[in-house]
């Protein structure tokens, strides 16, 4: 029998027992690393947020320099929201010189992670052609990644390729999708375009009423375009009863914002007394407003209130400067009133030639009243070689828009 106690082991072997608690212990030094690496990796994080936390408060307050070195750390390492905003800064040249292609580059850090903000921008970058060539159909792919997690302005964005086909195929109903998706998170410019399919009817049935809500819940948060809309719905009694004391409120709303097409409409309301007292000279105060922001048409307005003296002291020579100005934007009116004055030599000296040379380019236009007077003109051979041939041909075209004298010249 062999005595177990004499028995010699081989030097640095392992017993059952000692193996099992070494093993053990190196299990327990590998669980507390790991503890202690992520316990560096939430530290980590949380050292990445501050910085971040602390870069938006000195944004907030315009210290731009400070925002960025501490925005750069988090950025460098990772955060997402510090990246978006390290492009935002490049992008509009906070703290930094501006650099859309760095903008581009940090959106893109941003947009790869998955920030729905670092996406849309990215979108609006390339559709921009800003930092990067402009491509439409990679803005579509940006925007739509961003739409898709709920970003409101993705979502506008991305109908609004869809109302015009750029980077997709033209598509009004899928514009309407996204539109819809805006305007129920309470974005007015998805109200307001949403308001506007209803109106046109694309890519839903036509339907005033519908256009008026949405017009409506933009209007209420300040939307000029959507109050100006829901102006013309009270005048025109489209979708809500006629109403012009209410129509004039809502052009106000717009007008007082500035807004050009309201400012017209409002002076056009002082003018009819639809809705309001009847005011020339109010009148003129909106007229004017809209013409000095470059809109042809109240230019026209404005001149014929200076050639009339209605609102103003009568000015043939004011009257001829806003004609003109209209008039060379390619408003048709505007050039039958300055054609006109020439004609007459109101404000002007009387010039014939000068005067079908305005009258044509209305008339080319499809001014009725344009085109009749151009005939005039061929008939009595004033501006232009006598053409009897000519002038029924202009008188024709006139005619057959209605122009009660030129079908009298027709027939006579």
């Amino acid at each position: 029998m062999t005595d177990n106690s004499m028995v010699v082991k081989p030097s640095g072997g392992l017993t059952t027992d000692n193996k099992t608690s070494t093993l053990a212990s190196r299990g327990l030094a590998d669980l507390y690393r790991l503890k202690e690496v992520e316990s560096e990796i939430i530290i980590s994080h949380r050292q990445l947020d501050i910085w971040y936390d602390e870069g938006i408060k000195y944004f907030k307050v315009r210290d731009y320099n400070n925002s960025i070195i501490l925005l750069r750390k988090a950025a460098d390492l990772g955060h997402i929201g510090a990246q978006y905003s390290i492009g935002y800064c490049y992008g509009k040249g906070f703290g930094v010189p501006q650099d859309h292609e760095q903008a581009v580059a940090w959106y893109r850090k941003a947009a790869e992670q998955g920030h729905c903000w670092g996406q849309r921008e990215l979108g609006n970058c390339y559709s921009l052609g800003q930092g990067v060539s402009q491509n439409h159909e990679l803005a579509v792919v940006w925007y739509r990644r961003a739409a898709e997690q709920g970003d409101v302005n993705a979502q506008l964005y991305l109908g609004i390729s869809f109302e015009t086909g750029e980077g997709v195929l033209q598509d009004h109903e899928q514009a309407v999708a996204w539109y819809r998706m805006a305007a129920e998170q309470g974005d007015y410019h998805g109200q307001f375009r949403l308001g506007g399919c209803y109106d046109l009817g694309l890519g839903v049935p036509q339907d005033c009423e519908q256009a008026v809500v949405w017009y409506r819940k933009a209007a209420e948060q300040g939307h000029a375009g959507a109050q100006y809309n829901l102006g013309l719905c009270y005048a025109g009694g489209e979708g809500v009863p006629q109403n012009h004391e209410l129509a004039v409120v809502w052009y106000r709303r717009a007008a007082e914002q500035g807004d050009a097409n309201a400012q017209l409409y409002l002076g056009r309301s002082f003018a009819s007394g639809k809705g309001v007292p009847q005011d020339y000279e109010q009148a003129v105060v909106w007229y004017r407003k809209a013409a000095e922001q470059g809109y042809a048409v109240a230019q026209n307005h404005l001149g014929v209130c200076y050639a009339s003296g209605e609102g103003v002291p009568q000015d043939y020579e004011q009257a001829v400067a806003w004609f003109r100005k209209s008039a060379e934007q390619g408003d048709e009116v505007g050039q039958m009133s300055l054609g006109y004055c020439h004609h007459y030599g109101l404000g002007v000296p009387q010039d014939y030639e000068k005067a079908v040379v305005w009258y044509r380019k209305a008339a080319e236009q499809g001014y009725a009243e344009a085109q009749y007077d151009l005939g005039v003109c061929y008939a009595n051979g004033k501006g232009v070689p006598q053409d009897d041939e000519q002038a029924e041909a202009w008188y024709r075209k006139a005619a057959e828009q209605g122009h009660v004298a030129a079908q009298s010249n027709l027939n006579g």
